[in-house]
């Protein structure tokens, strides 16, 4: 069944704007030049189309609007937000980028990032057609050989903050894995909950698995690799070829297992892991650290959805204090 490149996934609040720290990659994605209408400019100049043949408007998403054109050359998906500027849609399509330069699993090319001339902004990428659903052994082989493609010399963290969901995620560069974790992911999402919930108990708890996580960490080497950060069933499709497509990013360079963070909400079954190791190969404690990782999208969804998701989170929390004798 045909559909368009971006499944918009969960209801999310609009998203703050990005900061950006380092402009070397955003150059690549020039914002485009004010016009009465710089989608239409930008798709008959550098999109080489010379006739625009159909624009229809695409539903499921609540945060932007999207919109497929059609065209003599090429189709192309545009999301577009009236309210927020172009640093958003540029976190996403340096994600984007990034993921599209490792030449591993299929994602849609970002092309172009612009202003409206009215307020607000929009992106442009390239329109996938979706097909049936695909095998998960590819996917967990071509997600793998992302990571092991996707390296990173700056150590920990990305090029911009961007959102999980509407939460915003912190990526200044580390070169300590633990305390980016613990400070970024963990921490930061503690801290929210006690400011936002006044959960004073779970912050404090929360804390401690902090301050003794190390352990978990010992014999394992880590390396800086890009993960799609996000990667629950909602952001994963299928080509009309049956190849896998990866969605809607919250990238960032970190240790390979935290890509399995939203695998509660993912479905990935054993062909996805048995092929996924073959390339990255698991290592030493990996089942004691899984619960870690899905912590962090735990108090995500706790302080974006509200209590339902707190007793997993502190159930998390708990089982590693006693594990660890904290």
């Amino acid at each position: 069944m045909a559909a368009v490149v971006a499944s918009l996934g969960i209801c999310f609040s609009a998203r703050p704007n990005l900061l950006l720290r380092n402009s070397s990659r955003s150059k690549n994605l020039t914002m485009a030049a004010m016009s009465d209408d710089p989608i239409r400019e930008w798709i008959l100049t550098e999109g080489k189309a010379s006739q625009i043949t159909k624009i229809t408007s695409v539903g499921g998403g609540c945060i932007n609007l999207a919109t497929h054109y059609q065209t003599d050359s090429a189709s192309f998906f545009v999301k577009t937000n009236r309210s927020i500027g172009p640093e958003m849609f540029e976190g996403e399509a340096l994600g984007l980028e990034a993921m599209y330069e490792t030449r591993s699993i299929r994602v849609p090319k970002p092309h172009k990032v612009g202003a409206l001339p009215t307020g607000g902004s929009y992106i442009i990428m390239e329109f996938v057609e979706f097909g049936s659903r695909g095998s998960q052994a590819e996917l967990g082989r071509k997600l793998a050989e992302m990571h092991k493609a996707g390296k990173s010399s700056k150590g920990f963290g990305f090029d911009v903050d961007n959102t999980i969901g509407s939460t915003p995620q912190i990526n200044t560069w580390s070169s300590d894995w633990i305390e980016f974790y613990g400070e970024k992911r963990l921490g930061y999402q503690l801290k929210l909950a006690r400011d936002r919930y006044g959960d004073s108990a779970i912050y404090e708890k929360g804390q401690t698995l902090i301050q003794n996580m190390a352990s978990l960490f010992e014999n394992v080497v880590i390396e800086p690799c890009l993960l799609h950060g996000d990667l629950w069933s909602g952001n994963i499709a299928y080509d009309k070829n049956s190849e896998p497509v990866i969605l809607d990013p919250a990238c960032y360079y970190g240790h390979n297992e935290a890509e399995f963070g939203m695998s509660w909400c993912a479905g990935f079954g054993e062909s996805f892991y048995n092929a996924y190791f073959k390339v990255m190969p698991k290592q030493d404690g990996f089942e004691k650290r899984r619960d870690l990782y899905l912590l962090y999208h735990y108090l995500n969804h706790y302080n974006l959805f509200g209590s339902g998701y707190r007793s997993s989170a502190l159930s998390i929390i708990d089982g590693y204090l006693r594990m660890l004798k904290a």
